[in-house]
Formats: structure tokens, sequence, C-alpha cells
């Protein structure tokens, strides 16, 4: 079987990884890939948005199954494209439909589908230019610290949580006035919950679904949880306080409404769910939906997975997934994120990476990364993701600490401290 996996970072590396092992692979190919999915798969020179191109890479490749990693191209349609094309309909996909793909596409859609299916989640309110001043009155009725949210896609940076009145008034204006481009034409104001998150992934071919194992992301830039957000410093997997008793709770109350609802709804969705949630006092609420899996959750779920991921993703996409397809591993899985200097603003690229080649325990995951006459450089924020399993999230955060002790480039960041408020 030939697989096309769309995308350039972390997640899609980590998903060539383990797809790679499978013995139901023919030929692997990655569009437009990175330095890393270059030595287990062919990259193609393809933006995963152009669907034109995409659809002649996938003919040429005699493509068999396309997995999609970024949710740009979900939002724009791209398994509706396949679908519509009498050349390509016969190609497996996996990842939901254009109407299905607004539950991230649109915060406002996604609020509307929790609240009319009873997925416990923040309330809210959607407000756009014209209703500035209905707004800032809801604003008045919140307490501290105030969530404002861009409807659309703001690359992850359209979330802002900010603790005084009149600063979350001053940035609802610049919100109305384009600093997310047209993501912020509607801004979803909720109430602020206070508890710890927690990312939970489901596999759904629309009809049955398998949890798959949950993870914790650190979104801010600095220890101890400081400074700006980011698209993660790192991840830890499983998640010590998402229990038995706690899981039960997310899979009565937020999985099984969401995906009957996505049923009821008429939402035909064959893929992954990322549901966000928060642990407020042992009570799991939704704060956000993702249509793909997270990155670099990514990069601690997948190894955690025992068994082929590639035959669960074609089961996936034919409509015949079983609910126990996913055997996960005991082992704890830590990843941690190295980064330009100067992300998540301005930062260099070009930057000569050393050290890769070192003897180590770990699965070195390249997200923003280019290969140029034989030398691997940095080409993005995130640069690379280190993973390791072991018996305990202490060992395998210490593997990946000890393996990210050998790499060099100029200006590499990372936190020191990912898992540390778990133990």
């Amino acid at each position: 079987m030939n697989v096309l996996i769309l995308g350039s970072g972390g997640r899609e590396h980590a998903f060539a990884w383990k797809i790679a092992q499978s013995n139901k692979l023919t030929k692997l190919f990655v569009a437009p890939g990175n330095a890393g999915t270059q030595q287990l798969a062919t990259n193609l020179n393809v933006n995963p948005s152009d669907f034109s191109k995409l659809k002649k890479a996938v003919l040429e490749n005699k493509i068999h199954l396309v997995v999609v990693g970024p949710e740009d191209p979900l939002v724009q349609g791209v398994v509706d494209f396949f679908e519509a094309d009498s050349e390509l309909n016969k190609v497996l996909i996996v990842g939901p439909h254009k109407v299905s793909a607004a539950l991230e596409g649109s915060k406002d859609f996604a609020k509307t589908f929790m609240f009319k299916h009873h997925v416990p989640t923040a309330a809210y309110k959607s407000f756009t230019k014209n209703t500035f001043s209905e707004a800032c009155a809801f604003l008045e009725t919140l307490n501290a610290p105030y969530v404002l949210k861009a409807d659309g896609l703001a690359a992850g940076k359209g979330v802002l949580i900010i603790n005084h009145i009149q600063e979350a008034k001053e940035a609802l204006s610049e919100m109305f006035e384009g600093k997310f481009g047209g993501a912020g034409t509607t801004v979803v104001i909720e109430e602020f919950l206070k508890g710890i998150e927690v990312s939970v992934f489901v596999l759904t071919d629309g009809n049955n679904y398998c949890i798959l194992p949950e993870a914790k992301d650190y979104k801010r830039i600095g220890e101890s949880d400081t400074g700006l957000n980011t698209g993660g410093m790192g991840a830890v997997s499983p998640v010590p306080f998402a229990d038995k008793t706690f899981m039960a709770k997310v899979e009565e109350r937020i999985v099984k409404p969401t995906i009957n609802g996505l049923k009821a709804d008429n939402l035909p969705y064959k893929g992954f769910v990322f549901i966000g949630l928060m642990n407020v006092s042992g009570e799991p609420y939704v704060i956000e939906y993702n249509v793909r899996m997270g990155d670099p959750e990514t990069e601690v779920v997948l190894p955690r997975i025992e068994n082929d991921l590639l035959e669960i993703l074609v089961a996936t996409a034919k409509g015949e997934l079983k609910p126990d397809a996913v055997q996960i591993k005991p082992d704890a899985a830590c990843t941690v994120v190295a980064v330009s200097g100067g992300y998540p603003e301005s930062y260099d690229k070009n930057k000569e990476i050393s050290g890769l080649n070192t003897p180590n325990s770990s699965i070195v995951f390249h997200a923003g990364t280019l290969e140029k006459e034989g030398n691997v450089l940095s080409n993005g924020g995130r640069v690379l993701a280190v993973s390791s399993l072991a018996n305990t999230a202490k060992e395998a955060l210490e593997k990946s600490y000890n393996t990210l002790s050998n790499i060099h480039f100029d200006g590499i960041y990372y936190r020191k401290d990912i898992g540390k408020d778990l133990f």
C-alpha cells in the first residue's frame, strides 16, 4: 500500500515513523515533509492546500491512503475535493469533511455544537464589530481573567487570556480591527475555567470510535508556564490525574455525546478528534475541539500505540473501525521540544544542527528542519521534538534531556521543567 502524509512538522514525522513500521506499507510519501521524514519516506514538494498539485501527486505515485496532518487543508475541504473527483474518490483519506472541520475552523460553531449536544464547556457569547458595546457589557458580567477567542484559524495564536477588564476591551477592539486578520471577524468571549489541562484524542470512522492515549501539553515558552504561548514546548503521556474515574467521565459526558452529535447533525467524520479539556476539581470541561492530532502530543501518543497504525487508519477510512482496535503500551512517553532563540516571536532559520547522529535511546522527531548539501538546518520556530519511552515519566524525561544535551544549533532553547508539575 502506498501512503501519503500531508504536512511538514513533528506530527507528520511521528506519523511517518509509526506507519513505516507496518508490513502493509509499500511506499511512503510526505508532502512537503522535512529533513526527518526524508529519512523514512519520499518528500514531495507539494503544498497540502494546493489541491490540483496534490491530485497530480496522488495519481503519479499511485497513492492508496492519504493521512491529513494539519488543519488548513481539512478546513478548506480536501476530503470533499477527493470525494467529488472521479479520479480520486477511490483513494482512502483520513480526515473529516469541510462541514465537520468547522469544529476547529470556527470557535462559534464548536461552542454551538457543544451546547446543543450537552457537552460540558464554559459559558460563552459570540460578538462581531457591530456588537462591540454588547461585547463590553458581557465582559462586565464575567470575573477576571477574561478569555477572548478569534472565531477562525489563527495559527494557534487566536486565544487571549487577560487579567484586567480595560485591557480585555482594548484587545477585543484590536481583534475586530484585524489583529488576527479575518479569523477575528467574530470573537467568542467565554468564562475562564480554573483547573489543569489535558488533551484527549479520539479516532472515529463516524460510527465507532477508539480513545487513544491522553497527553498533557506545555504551551508557554518559559519555565513554570510563564511567557508567551507557543505551538507546544513538550508533552507527557499518560497523565497521572487522568485516572480511570476521570476518563470514564470524559467518555460518558464528552466523547459519546460528541460522536453521537456528529451523527445526529449529519457531519461526516472519518479521522481524529482532539478534545482539549480542563480538569476542574475532577470534572472534565471542553476548552476546544481540533479536527486532527495535536503537536507535540502526537509525538508522545503514537509511540505508546502497540499495534499497526496503518491497519487502524485503513479501517477508519473504510468505516470499519473496531472499538478495541488500538492497543496501548503501559510505558510512559515524554517529549521535549527544542526551539530557535526568539521563538515564538522573531527567530533565525538555517542554523546547522549537530549531534543528531550521536547514539541515544530517544526518538528525535524533526519539526522545522530541512536538509541542504548533506547538512540538517533549522527551518522553523519549533525545530526538534525529542521523545522517549520508559517505565516512568521521570525516566523518560531523563532520556530526552540526555539526548538533547548532545544536540546543538545556534540559539537552541528548551524548557527544563517539562512534566515536573505532575510529579
